[in-house]
């Protein structure tokens, strides 16, 4: 069987996801690489071996940078500098982070390096983004999951790697090696910041930016870039039109800043959007995500594991994670967020209930082969992960946000994310020291808590073009506009009077709808 070459304009789109995965794979270096070097040696003795609440501390430093980055940064940098230069800046605040981790000498100087860090990565996740817009707004309806998904391979890419390094300098057993093992293995991740950042200004913009700051033909040259050979001319005149109402229907130049900001709060449409964005990211969190990429070598060895063989095991079980969400990649268009999101969770609820049951029926590690089950169902965890709230929640956030609000919406709903793992940075070590095996029922319930939520709240996004969103959440999209343009047309007076949303400019019955919705 020869398969087929893939159109020209799908081709350049995979070559540019994968670029914009090399920054992902930063993000994610950033965090397996601590991961390693907390329970470095050499680390531990340069830090004065920190007690669990100071281990607990440096992660979640980490975390209250990217949601200051979210918050108060991302935004406004991007609106200054552009999608990509903003996220040239948020790298280089990334590097400049990870040197002053590799160069510390204390527990202050390494938090603040970490902080940095979650500067850089706040910007540059909700501006060229990496997870989110750029991503999101390039892909074709059938297949923005897959191409979203894309990124989440870097992530986990990166956090693989960090573990692997890891396991790589646990070898180098010389006191120069204990010394200068773990600054090595952090400023390793430059290499691929400057590939990032070096592929940056190269990047086309997204049509409906330009279209939003009025470059509607640049906007076109755009699509058909992308689209080449992938869908006939009309059909990329369609989507350009889309755009354009869309963009029309919201808008954002006539609004301050602050006010758009507002809105999303007070307007029931975009508030159905903001909520659901910022819990789901706040719940891929709190599932017990954080734990897992900054404490798995801490919870293997605990199993009974040696420091090198939890090392291997952990950039194992991130390997695996890969191949994960790369079938991700393939059934999030074909079965739907939902579904994915569900199954996802009731996976990992059942794999914390059997590693929080199992070391208390079977203290000590007397049990070996509890231990290995134990270990088997912390891969069993990866999986469920892999396949749901790990790459679907940010595949459902990038998508229900209408243009002029979209940044905005995101960098709120990845500040849930942020809050998320403030949280669990803390509870974990404390809750392990206090009550053992027992934390992992908190988690269970959390991860049990997401199957119904999501099932009975979330309305799934599957298929659908971004310019059909206001259908789902409230409004009429662009598209059943362009359908019934001559009738509206016909009765401006009577079309002006059914809007009632400042922000969308929607009927009363989709206004209502929005506000059940809310």
């Amino acid at each position: 069987m020869i398969l087929s070459p893939l159109p020209v304009g799908t081709a350049r789109l995979y070559r540019l996801c994968l670029h914009l995965a090399v920054g992902a794979s930063i993000w994610g270096y950033n965090i397996g690489i601590l991961a390693s070097i907390l329970v470095h040696p050499g680390w531990r003795s340069a830090m004065r071996d920190p007690d669990p609440s100071a281990r607990g501390t440096i992660t979640a430093v980490y975390y209250l940078g990217t949601l200051l980055a979210y918050l108060f940064v991302s935004h406004p940098l991007a609106d200054w500098l552009g999608r990509r230069y903003a996220a040239l800046y948020g790298t280089l605040a990334l590097a400049f982070g990870a040197v002053v981790m590799a160069s510390s000498q204390s527990l202050t100087v390494m938090a603040a390096g970490r902080f940095c860090c979650g500067l850089g990565v706040g910007v540059v996740s909700t501006t060229v983004p990496l997870y989110q817009r750029y991503h999101s707004e390039i892909s074709p309806a059938q297949e923005r999951g897959k191409f979203v998904t894309i990124n989440h391979v870097g992530f986990i890419a990166g956090l693989a790697s960090g573990l692997w390094v890891g396991y790589g300098m646990s070898f180098w057993t010389e006191p120069s090696g204990i010394a200068w093992g773990w600054r090595i293995s952090i400023l390793i991740q430059l290499l691929p910041a400057a590939i990032f950042a070096a592929g940056l200004p190269f990047c086309p913009d997204t049509p409906r930016w330009l279209v939003e700051k009025g470059h509607t033909e640049r906007a076109r040259r755009v699509l058909i870039w992308l689209r080449q050979d992938a869908v006939p001319p009309d059909a990329i005149t369609q989507e350009l039109h889309a755009i354009t109402l869309d963009v029309d229907s919201h808008p954002r130049f006539k609004r301050s800043s602050l006010s758009l900001s507002l809105s999303l709060f007070r307007e029931p449409p975009l508030r159905a959007r903001l909520w659901r964005a910022f819990l789901l990211q706040f719940l891929a969190q709190m599932c017990g995500a954080a734990v897992m990429k900054y404490y798995l070598p801490s919870l293997l060895r605990a199993l009974g594991l040696d420091t090198q063989l939890a090392l291997m095991a952990g950039a194992i079980e991130m390997t695996i994670k890969i191949g994960m969400t790369i079938i991700e990649m393939w059934i999030i268009d074909r079965i739907g967020r939902r579904a994915c999101l569900v199954g996802g969770s009731l996976i990992m609820g059942v794999a914390m209930l059997i590693n929080g049951a199992l070391p208390i029926a079977y203290p000590k590690n007397v049990n070996k082969g509890a231990d290995v089950v134990c270990i088997i169902f912390i891969f069993v965890y990866a999986m469920g992960y892999s396949l749901g709230l790990g790459p679907a929640a940010w595949v459902y956030s990038s998508e229900i946000f209408p243009t002029s609000v979209r940044a905005r919406g995101l960098n709120f709903a990845a500040s849930g994310g942020s809050i998320g793992s403030i949280l669990v940075s803390k509870i974990w070590p404390l809750g392990l020291a206090h009550w053992g095996s027992g934390i992992y029922f908190f988690f269970m319930v959390v991860n049990f808590a997401c199957a119904p939520i999501v099932w009975l709240f979330y309305p799934e996004t599957k298929g659908r073009a971004l310019e059909d969103m206001d259908e789902i959440f409230g409004g009429v999209a662009p598209r059943t506009a362009m359908l019934n343009n001559e009738e509206l047309n016909g009765d401006a007076q009577d079309s002006e009077s059914e809007l009632q949303s400042p922000v969308l400019g929607r009927s009363q019955e989709h206004y209502e709808q929005a506000r059940l919705l809310s």
